[in-house]
């Protein structure tokens, strides 16, 4: 694990600096229906057959609802001085709606977990929503594409929240990802709550509308959320609240095309613009979306835009890849999502975007993720935090010598934190605050189930006790950033 190749970054990245590891509550806690815990849409998307690739459940998943003690141990010995987990609001107000009940054995087991790692002096970040839905309201109204009625009960959760744990949580997400939650539940229908127009897949949705109303509804709740905790709540916690997109780095399959030139910046816009536009620049949806959707993207009112504008203390940023990206000379399709344009594996000269990893789109690509932090800045001027970034590897199937030193991982770390992370702030000027690396451990990765394993930590998915190996690349990591962070 040698550093030379970061020695020139000795003490680069700020004091303050926040690094740890980022997880979601459906992916690890399993429990999903001990203490009182209510459905959510990935309970039963999970048991719907046919949904899951491998055909497992989150039933049990890494059983972090019962081992929090150990995990946090075992964090603390990785060195991380933060950590980035998801509230799952079935487990907090079961039914999920503002006159529902709340579930005081949620509230506790989170409030546990939130000690926990202050004792061991690890900061929390909170994200409210990660893509959990409670199925009450599914069933009740459509979820978020009733705006009206998922704001109010989104509100009512945030507010719970924050009266609990606000007095010890100081950094709040609002969504995780909320267009990759509206792309793959509601445009492809491959995530919760399986909607779309392809009936093949889905017996409801229509992939041509429902993906903009739901992002609508999110952009709008978040809005909404932001204003109370600011009114209500910051000046007597002293906390900070924002958001995470998601978004990878397209680059002109043709550098030289003028026309992929453009179709690598729609496409662009058409991923992280689609949010961060109404959110930090404009307060409202790209031009370049409204050309290709006309009255299909919903328009803000005055008063949406101006309580979504500005709503967000800080760009919390995922991303994971770089793709080549080809202009199309055929009009958009009606289910287009992407900006009418191609994505491509290799470049016009046959240059690969990235060493493979053992999930088809993703491949390492650091140089992209240079250029991606370089262009979130610059178009928004917003202190970013990278609160998702991270890898699987090829042949991790059990805990052998050759696993557990994850060579893959470490060159994966070393070339987007040692290198890209580190690079943009010492000679591009980027303000970057964070980076969790995701994930702690294995976990179930939704509709991939346990095949797909991002953990710095192996999990033996068959043992009663879920047991954890530690990989490499987590003490790996540490040392790196205790290169690169200045000592206070």
């Amino acid at each position: 694990m040698d550093l030379k190749a970061v020695e020139d970054l000795k003490g680069v990245l700020r004091s303050d600096f926040f690094h740890g590891y980022a997880t979601a509550a459906a992916q690890i806690e399993g429990a999903w229906d001990r203490d009182g815990k209510g459905l959510s849409i990935w309970d039963t998307f999970g048991h719907t057959p046919g949904k899951i690739s491998d055909g497992s459940t989150a039933d049990d998943a890494t059983r972090a609802y019962d081992f929090y003690r150990e995990d946090v141990a075992l964090m603390k010995s990785y060195g991380v001085n933060a950590y980035r987990f998801s509230l799952a609001w079935s487990r907090i107000i079961p039914l999920g709606g503002c006159d529902d009940p709340v579930n005081e054995k949620g509230i506790e087991f989170y409030s546990n977990l939130i000690d926990e790692l202050l004792r061991h002096d690890i900061t929390p970040f909170v994200t409210l929503f990660h893509w959990d839905t409670p199925q009450a309201l599914e069933e009740r109204y459509g979820g978020m594409l009733n705006q009206e009625a998922f704001t109010r009960d989104f509100v009512r959760y945030a507010r719970v929240c924050f009266e609990r744990f606000g007095d010890r949580v100081k950094h709040w997400i609002t969504y995780n990802e909320p267009g990759v939650y509206t792309l793959a539940g509601y445009a492809a229908g491959v995530h919760a709550p399986g909607r779309s127009s392809f009936r093949e897949r889905n017996a409801e949705g229509d992939s041509s509308t429902e993906p903009f109303i739901v992002a609508h509804t999110e952009l709008v709740s978040h809005g909404h959320v932001s204003r109370m905790y600011r009114e209500e709540f910051q000046p007597r916690q002293n906390g900070t609240l924002g958001i995470t997109l998601h978004g990878n780095w397209s680059e002109p399959w043709d550098e030289d095309d003028p026309l992929d030139q453009e179709a690598a910046e729609r496409a662009r816009e058409f991923e992280i613009a689609w949010f961060a536009d109404p959110l930090y620049k404009t307060g409202d949806y790209p031009a370049s979306m409204r050309a290709q959707l006309g009255d299909r993207l919903p328009r803000f009112t005055a008063e949406e835009s101006k309580l979504v504008l500005g709503s967000s203390a800080f760009y919390g940023m995922n991303s994971y890849t770089t793709f080549f990206v080809r202009h199309k000379t055929t009009p958009p399709d009606i289910n287009d999502h992407k900006g009418n344009i191609e994505s491509h594996d290799e470049n016009k000269q046959g240059i690969p975007r990235g060493e493979e990893s053992d999930t088809p789109w993703l491949r390492a690509a650091p140089t992209g993720f240079r250029k991606l932090l370089n262009w979130i800045y610059q178009r928004y001027q917003m202190p970013i935090y990278v609160t998702e970034n991270g890898t699987t590897a090829k042949g991790e199937v059990a805990p052998t010598p050759e696993v557990l030193h994850d060579t893959f991982r470490i060159k994966f770390f070393e070339g987007y934190v040692g290198q890209a992370l580190a690079r943009a702030v010492k000679e591009d000027g980027v303000d970057i605050r964070s980076y969790f690396a995701w994930t702690f451990t294995d976990n179930w990765e939704w509709a991939a189930g346990y095949s797909d394993r991002f953990g710095s930590t192996f999990i033996d998915f068959d043992s009663q006790d879920k047991t954890r190996y530690p990989k490499q690349s987590a003490y790996y990591l540490d040392k790196l950033f205790k290169h690169l962070i200045q000592q206070a």
